[in-house]
């Protein structure tokens, strides 16, 4: 029997990184706990690859992109790219990274500088990032890379505020392309969006994914365009991954209770095909949304953190914290009762 050839090497590895926050308080004696937004949490990302985040909204999921990003600073733990420690690195230290690693982000016009023009907007990472590049290039550039992500060149004097969220949005790719990073984090980019608008962006996002070679994150509720877009899948919940897995894996035999709650929670057109898939219809039509409310990321539960909420909860889960564990070939799973394969299984 032929073993599988070694995976490559991550270009971005997350190594129990933890961000915690201390929320204000309204009153001087009040007291709260630390808000544990990401909380030891592993992840690798492979060059080329589109790796979806999904979780229901405050499990944490911006917090890590910005992380990543490096717009806020992990509370312990380690980011490495391409081999450099990222964790706590200094503005100064950051700049040359800005190039390789860039975002677009969930508010299309919030994110945009409602007093420069759109023109002002993509250029401005070329006039920080790219000295080498004589600013009398600038012009043409911006115009190339409007036209790329289906925008005129003659909107370069025109402000923010008179477009729509689907053509804001590709102004924001505009910007976040016009350096040719290597890895590019979408925070819930099509979120905001009209149906219609948002299955351009991400076919626009496909596009650009093949013809530049990036390398990309994709953070979203919308389980039918992951399953679409990405080729592995990241569920987080309270700041911990559940379950981790190829897209096809975790779509048609999800493991953790949780991402069972989260498919039967989708919408008819992404959710239905996703559970028949895994298994028996009668119970698959059962399933309900996750029960009760997200606890507070202050105060999260003992042992797993989703054994409030939990169908299949027992004591074991109230004592102890279940560790993200191996249960097929690249799927990982941290809940107790979900069973590990032999080694033959795996090498199949």
């Amino acid at each position: 029997m032929s073993r599988p050839s070694p995976l490559p090497s991550p270009i971005l590895s997350v190594r129990h990184l933890k961000v915690y926050f201390r929320p204000r308080s309204i009153w001087p004696w009040q007291r709260h706990g630390r808000i544990r937004a990401v909380d030891d949490l592993h992840l690798d990302l492979r060059a080329g690859e589109t790796l979806g985040i999904v979780g229901e909204s405050g499990c944490g999921k911006s917090t890590l992109a910005r992380a990543l990003i490096g717009l806020q600073a992990p509370t312990s733990g380690s980011i490495r790219y391409a081999g450099r420690e990222l964790a706590n690195l200094s503005k100064k230290d950051w700049r040359p990274l800005r190039r390789e690693l860039q975002m677009v982000f969930q508010d299309p016009l919030g994110s945009l500088n409602p007093k420069m023009t759109v023109g002002q907007i993509v250029a401005e990472p070329l006039r920080e990032l790219c000295p080498e590049i004589d600013a009398a290039e600038h012009p043409l550039r911006v115009a190339e890379m409007l036209e790329r992500v289906g925008l005129s060149r003659d909107i370069v004097d025109r402000h923010p505020h008179e477009f729509s969220g689907g053509q804001a949005q590709r102004i924001g790719i505009a910007r976040a392309l016009i350096v040719k990073p290597k890895v590019l984090i979408c925070d819930e980019a099509v979120s905001a969006l009209d149906v219609s608008v948002r299955a351009q962006i991400v076919n626009l996002l496909v596009e650009l994914r093949q013809e530049y070679g990036l390398t990309l994150i994709f953070i979203a509720h919308d389980l039918a365009i992951v399953r679409y877009l990405c080729d592995r899948v990241l569920v987080m919940y309270l700041g911990k991954v559940m379950e981790q897995a190829g897209a096809a894996e975790l779509f048609g035999t999800p493991k953790h209770p949780y991402t069972r709650a989260l498919m039967a929670a989708a919408p008819a057109g992404a959710a239905a095909p996703v559970i028949e898939a895994s298994g028996d219809k009668k119970k698959a039509k059962k399933r309900k949304p996750p029960g009760g409310d997200l606890p507070s990321p202050a105060h999260p539960p003992m042992g797993c953190v989703y054994h409030t909420r939990c169908p299949l909860m027992e004591t074991a889960c109230v004592g102890a914290v279940p560790s993200l564990r191996r249960v097929g070939t690249e799927h990982y799973a941290a809940c107790h009762f979900v069973a590990a394969p032999d080694s033959a299984e795996l090498q199949r």
